[in-house]
């Protein structure tokens, strides 16, 4: 029976593995290993170009009643209430949070005055998101 060799040595040449190398070693690898050198791989394209195929012209837009242009970037606006809404609820929302982290709210500190202050919050959050 052959005991294995210690972790720290090296085998001999003749117990290594042999065979063909894989793909992408170099020459000097395949030489130390034993086995033979990878093949020089040939130089371009293997498959050929593709050709362009002729640019179809579009066909010109039908035009229907229908289509209403989209408006111009300069002339959107919100009403002038979105904004006016948008802090008096972020406003209100903070303020219902902190009156009831303080006490001041009547029945004392509550659940419910702090859902109400993130709920006015969100509310002002979301009416935010139509200002222009």
């Amino acid at each position: 029976m052959t005991r294995p060799a210690p972790s720290g040595t090296k085998r001999p040449r003749s117990a290594r593995a042999k065979g063909p190398t894989p793909r992408g070693t170099s020459p000097k690898a395949a030489a130390r290993s034993g086995g033979p050198a990878p093949k020089a791989r040939a130089a371009g394209r293997f498959t050929p170009k593709a050709t362009k195929a002729p640019k179809a012209e579009a066909p010109p837009p039908v035009s229907s009643g229908r289509y209403t242009p989209p408006i111009p970037r300069n002339k959107r606006s919100s009403p002038p209430w979105v904004p006016v809404l948008m802090l008096s609820l972020l406003i209100l929302g903070a303020l219902v949070i902190v009156l009831d982290y303080l006490g001041i709210l009547p029945f004392g500190t509550s659940s419910w005055y702090l859902l109400v202050g993130l709920v006015l919050v969100a509310l002002g959050f979301g009416v935010a998101t139509q200002y222009r």
